[in-house]
């Protein structure tokens, strides 16, 4: 695979186990998922290219949040489907999604490159992490530019799943308002 956030996706359609060496093809994954570490990748041709282009700096992946090392694997599945007891759950999400996320998580972390150090802040702090995406895992993966990833820890589904479900129901009533609000003043009623 061209990098570990290619799994995030084929996971969203069936079960699977992978090892360190499938996700070796991107450096930056292999380091925020706790595979590599920074010395084992600094002079890896991607790492370099990162740097070189500008796009990232030294600082920057230094200050990378990581997977303790401590596992050669990593199992992706539906949630709803899945054999195994997640430690994170990835959702793609739209702008309302996000929105609601936000509502419901007011202290939500929301990143931006590389992507995939979600994964890492989510599972190490239980705590959700988001991603506007970053140009790499957008070319790999194909993810929409209308989509954004987030990262609930997985021991806190069952609160987040309540306050979600809490907060959509609240934004879906406020936009029926403001859907009939704007439909009274299309019509030129004051």
């Amino acid at each position: 695979m061209p990098a570990g956030c290619v799994f995030w996706i084929r996971g969203a359609h069936g079960e699977y186990l992978t090892h360190a060496v499938d996700h070796a093809n991107c450096s930056v994954g292999s380091l925020t998922h706790g595979f590599r570490s920074l010395p084992e990748v600094a002079g890896n041709d991607d790492v370099q290219a990162l740097l070189a282009s500008g796009w990232v700096d030294e600082a920057g992946v230094t200050a990378l949040p990581v997977v303790p090392k401590g596992t050669d694997t990593v199992a992706y599945a539906p949630l709803a489907t899945a054999s195994f007891a997640p430690q994170v759950v990835l959702v793609r999400l739209n702008a309302r999604g996000m929105m609601t996320v936000k509502n419901a998580v007011p202290d939500l972390a929301v990143e931006g490159k590389p992507q995939c150090h979600i994964v890492a802040m989510a599972k190490n702090h239980q705590r959700v992490a988001a991603s506007v995406g970053c140009a790499l895992s957008r070319a790999r993966t194909g993810m929409s530019v209308d989509e954004a990833t987030c990262v609930f820890p997985a021991a806190t589904l069952h609160t987040l799943i309540a306050d979600l479900e809490h907060h959509a129901a609240l934004d879906s009533s406020m936009a029926r308002y403001a859907g009939d609000d704007a439909r009274r003043f299309s019509a030129g009623q004051r």
